[in-house]
């Protein structure tokens, strides 16, 4: 038997190889390979011997020779094959291990070049990879290190099935997929100033993902699910840090990913509270603590066993406030060392450190039949935009108000209503079939207990008003001013409401619609 050993990483490659030697396979491999497989006292044949040509080009042309891919290609059931091998003195692979160039690592440098990015993509790889996948019947192929000890045990004990080689082939096949994929779209992003439909969304597109965890289930116990993340990404919910906690469920995951975007969605000591993948509790204050306490203020019934996220360090003061609320997860950049002390006190809490995330330039969602695509709702827009509606200008309290709430708004899932004051969000409605309900909702929550946290505050809706009763409504809650993207056919009913009323009105021109 032989086997072709060509990986870039050569994680327990030595060992993998070891143990194939002492099975009495041969060892064919190439280039840095090859020397640490020598390094390692192995017997190995170099394929320049195998193909009688020498590696040229600096190194980008090695495998790809009939001596390599006949007997890749060539099926053992097929007495023409064996005989048209023999007639060439071609040896049949038996075996071949590869991974590829790190392009994904390389092409993730701030100062990448494109000379960089061309000379790391793989050609001998994935055709050699390939090759022995679609011949797996004949040949195993392994681009996992994970996979070597199993296959070692296989081989040692008669041959490795021809459904583990199907599953290894499928393996394989992926790993080239994944591998071609990202190529395809980091040659793509320089089109992205291009506002064509084909520079924003090609005929064939493919995604990618890596994954990193496989949950108990999904949203309920009897769905299966599974934790991806994009290659060559180190920010994000799914790539973050545990710091304490049991495992991460689908769901910490996805309402994790909410308060850390809420929270993100700000300047500094910002917080958030989620639940169900809505902000009910939201604030920005120069104390991060202030922050948090009116954040919980918001609605400190729906945050029980909900998710608090920072877009700062949280502090031993911050830490100290939380006592008394159960959280499923608490998500930051990061936690001063008294804070993290505090926190790991919480048995059920999942505590989380977060960086950054690279911009995605796509939203997928999956519908029947295929996917939905988009771009993010990620437009920066400016207050001083916004066209006033009514009689009455919102004052600099208002508009700073109506600023806050106008963000806040698109975190919310729709039909979003949002009252906020004093840069805190007092009382929201999403998700309704209605607008006016939402309205109703966000009154209902912001005043509970017979309190007043309305009088005075403002209101942000994503969508247009389609009837004057959304305004009217928020007027009985002492509402000033109003935030909408206006565009109804009723906006004058709607507009002479306010007037009425004697509300202030903007009408910011876009639409935030999230479902």
């Amino acid at each position: 038997m032989r086997a072709l050993l060509s990986a870039y990483d050569r994680t327990g490659l030595a060992e993998f190889a070891n143990s194939l030697a002492n099975l009495g396979i041969e060892l064919v491999s190439t280039g840095g390979t090859l020397k640490d497989l020598q390094a390692a006292g192995l017997a190995v044949t170099q394929v320049a011997e195998v193909t009688g040509s020498p590696e040229i080009l600096d190194g980008r042309v090695k495998t790809l020779h009939p001596a390599i891919h006949g007997g890749l290609l060539a099926r053992r059931d097929l007495p023409e094959h064996v005989a048209e091998l023999e007639q060439h003195s071609i040896t049949g692979i038996d075996i071949v291990v590869n991974n590829l160039y790190p392009f994904v690592e390389t092409v993730s440098k701030l100062d990448v070049t494109l000379i960089d990015a061309l000379e790391n993509i793989d050609i001998g790889g994935p055709a050699m990879t390939r090759a022995a996948a679609k011949n797996f019947p004949s040949v195993v192929i392994v681009v996992d290190p994970s996979d070597y000890a199993e296959v070692a045990e296989m081989l040692a004990n008669g041959g490795v099935p021809l459904e583990t080689r199907r599953q290894l082939a499928a393996k394989a096949f992926q790993h080239v997929a994944l591998y071609d994929t990202a190529i395809s779209n980091y040659l793509r992003s320089s089109e992205a100033s291009d506002n064509s439909p084909e520079a924003n969304f090609p005929q064939e597109w493919t995604a990618g993902w890596n994954r990193i965890s496989v949950p108990r289930y999904g949203e309920n116990p009897h769905q299966p699910a599974g934790i991806y993340a994009n290659p060559g990404e180190t920010g994000g919910i799914v790539n973050a840090k545990q710091l304490h906690g049991i495992d991460l469920s689908y769901l910490n995951y996805f309402d994790g990913d909410a308060a850390w975007t809420a929270a993100n969605s700000f300047p500094a000591n910002a917080v958030s509270i989620v639940k169900h993948a809505n902000p009910c509790g939201l604030a920005v204050h120069d104390n991060q603590a202030e922050a948090y306490r009116k954040a919980l203020e918001g609605d400190p019934v729906s945050a029980f066993g909900g998710i608090v996220g920072f877009n700062t360090i949280v502090t031993a003061e911050t830490a100290s406030a939380m006592k008394g609320v159960l959280f499923d997860v608490t998500v930051a950049p990061g936690y001063e060392p008294e804070a993290l002390e505090i926190l790991k006190k919480r048995k059920r809490t999942r505590v989380l450190q977060v960086q950054a995330a690279k911009s995605n330039r796509f939203e997928l969602r999956t519908v029947s039949g295929g996917v939905l695509v988009q771009h993010p709702d990620d437009l920066v827009e400016d207050p001083r935009t916004w066209k006033v509606a009514t009689k009455r200008a919102p004052t600099e309290q208002e508009l700073a108000d109506l600023a806050f709430a106008w963000n806040t708004c698109r975190l919310i899932h729709s039909n979003a209503i949002v009252f906020a004051k004093d840069n805190a969000l007092v009382g929201m409605g999403a998700g309704q079939p209605n607008r006016i309900t939402s309205v109703m909702l966000a009154g209902r929550v912001a005043n509970r207990d017979g309190r007043d946290a309305t009088t005075g505050s403002v209101m942000a809706s994503d969508a247009y008003f389609p009837f004057p009763d959304g305004v009217e409504g928020a007027a009985e809650y002492g509402i000033t001013a109003v935030a909408q993207p206006g565009g109804s056919i009723k906006d004058d009913e709607v507009i002479n409401a306010a007037d009425r009323l004697g509300l202030a009105m903007v009408m910011t021109g876009t639409r935030h619609f999230l479902h």
